[in-house]
C-alpha cells in the first residue's frame, strides 16, 4: 500500500482480521516479521487508539487538548520568563529576546490557539463550561474525545483513527465527519459506521484472506465494486478448478503408458506451475434469524405521562408525554447528556421518576438491553450455555447462528464468559435479549462493538421483528435501515417525528432553512 499526501483512507474488514494490527506497525508500535515500511522524514503521525481509553490527569480539558502546541507552549513560557526578568532589568538584549519570542509565537498562530482549540472541543461536545475541568472527572469515552481534539490541533501529515466515532454521538459525528472531509494531509480511519466512511474517505482498503485490497473510492464504491470482484475471482476460480481437474485426469488416465509419458510429465509440471487463484471466502451478511414473540401486546404498549426527572440540578423531563403503540420501531436519537438511557430505564422501569408516570400495556413482555446488564451474566457459563438458557426452543444450529451474527464463530462459543473482553461480553447480552422471545425491546447502543457485517445482519432481523422496539444509536446507516418513527428530548419534552430518519433530517434542514 502508498499513502499519498491527500489519502483519505477508509480501513475495513472484519473484526480480527489486522486492521488495528496494522495501524499499530505503521506507527511503530509493533514489528513487522517481514517487509518494510518507509515513510517521508518529514513525515508526522498522529494515532487514535482505545488504549488512550486510560489515559488520566488533573489537567484541565482545554490544557490536555492545548499540548498538541508544544513549541508555541514552550516560547510563551520562555517569553513569561523573559517578562518577569524586565520587571526588574529592562535590558536592550532582553527587549530583543522578547521581540524574536513574540515573533515566532505569532507566526506558530499562538494568539489563536486557545480560541482554536476551545472550537474543536466545543465542536466534538464539550460544553464551554467543561474545558476548565479536569480530565478525570469524564468518562473513558469524553478522555477519548480530548485526545482526539488534541490529536486534530496537531494536525499531523498523516493521521491514524481507530474507531473514532465510538464515544461521539450523532451531533459530534457530524461535526468530526465535515472536519475530516477539509483535512489538508492524509489520515486512515477504521470504523463500522459505513455513513461516516462514505462520508469522510475517498480510498477504501480491505484487510481480507491477509492481504490489503485497495478500492478507488468510498465504502458504498467498495461494497459495489467487491461484487463485481468477487465474481470474476469465483469465474476464475471454477474455470481453474475445471482445468486442474481435466489435467489430473489425464495424467491418472495415461500414467502408466509409456507413449504418453511426456504429455503426462509435461501437464505435471504445468500444474506444479499454475499460480493458484484463491476460493471465494466471504461472511455471510444474511443470516436468516427469526425474532419469535411469545404473545401479542394490546395496542398501546408503554404509556408515558407528566414525566419529570432530574439528577440534582441537572433537569433532563419536565412534564413530559409519549406513548409506544403495537409495532412502533422507533430510533431515540440525539445528543450525548440530553437523557437517552435515562428514558429507556424508566421505561424498563429501572430508574425512579421524580413524578408522572410510565405504564406498560396489556400483555407486555419487555426485554431491555444496556451495557450495565453485562454484570447478570454468570462467568462460569460458555456462551453457548448462556445462550441456550434464554433460547430454549431454539436447536443447537440456530444458537451457533445467533452466536455467529455476534461474532462467536465454531469453538469460540464453549468459552466461558469470565474469559471474555468487555465487548464481547456485551455481544452475548444482546444475542440473549434478542433470543427471550419478548414482544418489545429496548436496545441502548446495540452496534456497539460489532462489525459492518453483524450491524447488517442484526438490521435485517430487527425489520422482519414482528415486536415493538425503541433503540438508541449513533450510526445514522442503521438507524435509517430499522426506525420508521423518530423520538428525540429538546427543551426537556420528548418530542416525535413521525417518519424514517432520512424523512426527519431532510425536515430538520427545511426548519433551519426557514428560520
Amino acid at each position: 500500500m502508498h499513502i499519498k499526501p491527500k489519502d483519505k483512507i477508509g480501513l475495513v474488514g472484519l473484526n480480527g482480521t489486522g486492521k488495528s494490527t496494522l495501524l499499530k506497525m505503521i506507527v511503530g508500535d509493533l514489528t513487522p516479521d517481514a517487509g518494510t515500511i518507509s515513510q517521508r522524514k518529514d513525515c508526522t503521525i498522529g494515532f487514535l487508539n482505545q488504549d488512550l481509553l486510560s489515559y488520566r490527569t488533573s489537567d484541565s480539558i482545554r490544557h490536555v487538548a492545548m499540548m498538541a502546541f508544544e513549541n508555541a507552549l514552550s516560547i510563551q513560557k520562555q517569553t513569561e520568563t523573559v517578562l518577569k526578568q524586565m520587571e526588574s532589568n529592562y535590558q536592550d538584549d532582553l527587549v530583543d529576546q522578547l521581540a524574536e519570542l513574540q515573533e515566532a509565537f505569532e507566526q506558530l498562530g499562538g494568539y489563536e490557539l486557545q480560541a482554536n482549540t476551545d472550537a474543536i472541543l466545543e465542536g466534538i461536545g464539550f460544553t464551554t463550561q467543561d474545558l476548565d475541568r479536569p480530565l478525570n472527572e469524564f468518562s473513558g469515552g469524553w478522555r477519548m474525545r480530548a485526545m482526539l481534539a488534541k490529536l486534530l490541533l496537531q494536525k499531523p501529515s498523516l493521521l491514524l483513527l481507530d474507531e473514532p466515532t465510538n464515544h461521539l454521538d450523532i451531533t459530534s459525528i457530524e461535526w468530526a465527519a465535515n472536519y475530516l472531509q477539509n483535512y489538508a494531509s492524509a489520515f486512515i480511519v477504521v470504523s463500522h459506521d459505513r455513513s461516516f466512511l462514505d462520508q469522510v474517505t475517498n480510498k477504501t482498503v480491505e484487510v481480507d484472506q491477509q492481504q490489503l485490497r485497495i478500492y478507488a473510492g468510498n465504502y458504498t464504491f467498495y461494497e459495489q465494486e467487491k461484487i463485481t470482484r468477487t465474481a470474476l475471482q469465483q469465474n476464475a476460480y471454477a474455470n481453474q478448478q475445471k482445468k486442474v481437474k481435466q489435467t489430473e485426469d489425464f495424467v491418472t488416465r495415461f500414467r502408466s503408458k509409456a507413449s504418453k509419458a511426456k504429455q503426462v510429465q509435461s501437464r505435471i509440471k504445468a500444474l506444479q506451475k499454475m499460480e493458484k487463484v484463491a476460493p471465494v471466502a466471504t461472511a455471510s451478511s444474511s443470516i436468516k434469524l427469526r425474532l419469535d414473540t411469545q404473545r401479542q401486546p394490546g395496542k398501546v404498549v408503554a404509556s408515558l405521562a407528566h414525566l419529570e426527572k432530574a439528577f440534582g440540578p441537572l433537569a433532563i423531563l419536565r412534564n413530559a408525554h409519549a406513548k409506544v403503540e403495537r409495532g412502533d420501531k422507533i430510533a431515540l436519537i440525539g445528543a450525548n447528556g440530553k437523557g437517552k438511557s435515562t428514558l429507556l430505564r424508566i421505561i424498563a422501569g429501572q430508574e425512579v421518576v421524580n413524578a408522572g408516570e410510565s405504564i406498560l400495556g396489556h400483555n407486555v413482555n419487555m426485554a431491555f438491553y444496556a451495557q450495565h446488564q453485562l454484570e447478570a451474566l454468570q462467568l462460569d457459563q460458555t456462551i453457548l450455555t448462556a445462550l441456550q438458557q434464554v433460547g430454549a426452543t431454539r436447536t443447537e444450529r440456530e444458537l451457533r447462528s445467533m452466536a455467529g451474527m455476534f461474532l462467536f464463530t465454531k469453538d469460540d462459543v464453549f468459552k466461558k464468559i469470565g474469559v471474555l473482553s468487555g465487548g464481547e461480553r456485551a455481544r452475548v447480552a444482546l444475542a440473549r435479549v434478542l433470543l427471550s422471545e419478548a414482544n418489545s425491546l429496548l436496545l441502548d447502543e446495540p452496534t456497539n462493538h460489532l462489525d459492518i457485517i453483524s450491524i447488517n445482519i442484526l438490521a435485517q432481523t430487527l425489520q422482519q421483528y414482528t415486536g415493538t422496539y425503541i433503540l438508541v444509536s449513533h450510526d445514522r446507516h442503521f438507524v435509517a435501515e430499522v426506525a420508521t418513527k423518530i423520538w428525540y428530548i429538546e427543551d426537556r419534552q420528548i418530542k416525535e417525528y413521525p417518519g424514517n430518519y432520512e424523512e426527519y433530517v431532510y425536515w430538520q434542514q427545511e426548519n433551519a432553512y426557514s428560520k
